[in-house]
């Protein structure tokens, strides 16, 4: 019904084992210090005195067919196999308040984002598994990657694995693969809703 794009292969998942998860550990840079604090404040941590507040609404209604609230993130969404999730949202505010959405991926315990798409038409109810909707665009992740980077949880380790649409209330005229800190900010200068469904390691 709505045209997507297939995520391509990001390499093998299986045979990952804990020394390639190491490897991937090490891959991946830290959230800068002005990322992270977005990160906060389009989660609700905290707000900005120029973009999101406390009047944005939580009224966005995120479910999935394939994950469950407060249940554990399938091995398929994870470096095990490693393919993008699928989703699904109502609720979002008056259609002429609303002139995109973005969807955040991230561990809010480890400010580290997995998953950033922005430039979605409001009129796209969902994304499907392993692809990203067409119109729609990656923004990079914490790896510095602009693709779905699945996480790899570690035995013993508890984790959160948040997903969050927001409604933008004005269209983010990123590029494909912009940086962490900029889609971040951009959509924190947007966002007028959000939701979010959180799955844990």
């Amino acid at each position: 019904m709505f045209p997507v794009a297939s995520i391509p292969p990001a390499g093998p998942r299986h045979s990952a084992g804990i020394g390639s998860a190491r490897v991937r550990t090490r891959r991946r840079s830290a959230v800068t210090g002005g990322a992270a604090v977005l990160l906060a404040t389009i989660t609700g941590c905290a707000s900005l005195s120029s973009g999101v507040g406390s009047e944005m609404s939580n009224d966005i209604n995120v479910n999935s067919t394939m994950m469950q609230e407060g249940r554990p993130l399938p091995d398929t969404f994870t470096c095990e196999e490693g393919v993008s999730p699928p989703l699904e949202w109502s609720g979002l505010p008056d259609e002429d308040e609303v002139s995109s959405l973005a969807v955040i991926m991230d561990d809010p315990s480890k400010a580290r984002v997995y998953w950033v798409i922005y430039g979605m038409d409001p009129q796209i109810p969902q994304i499907r598994q392993d692809s990203v909707p067409q119109p729609g665009r990656q923004g990079r992740n914490t790896a510095g990657e602009a693709a779905y980077d699945p996480p790899c949880p570690e035995e013993g380790e508890e984790r959160e694995y948040r997903f969050t649409v927001y409604a933008l209330g004005s269209e983010l005229n990123l590029p494909e693969g912009a940086s962490l800190e900029d889609s971040l900010e951009g959509i924190a200068a947007r966002a007028v809703a959000r939701g979010s469904l959180t799955t844990t390691g």
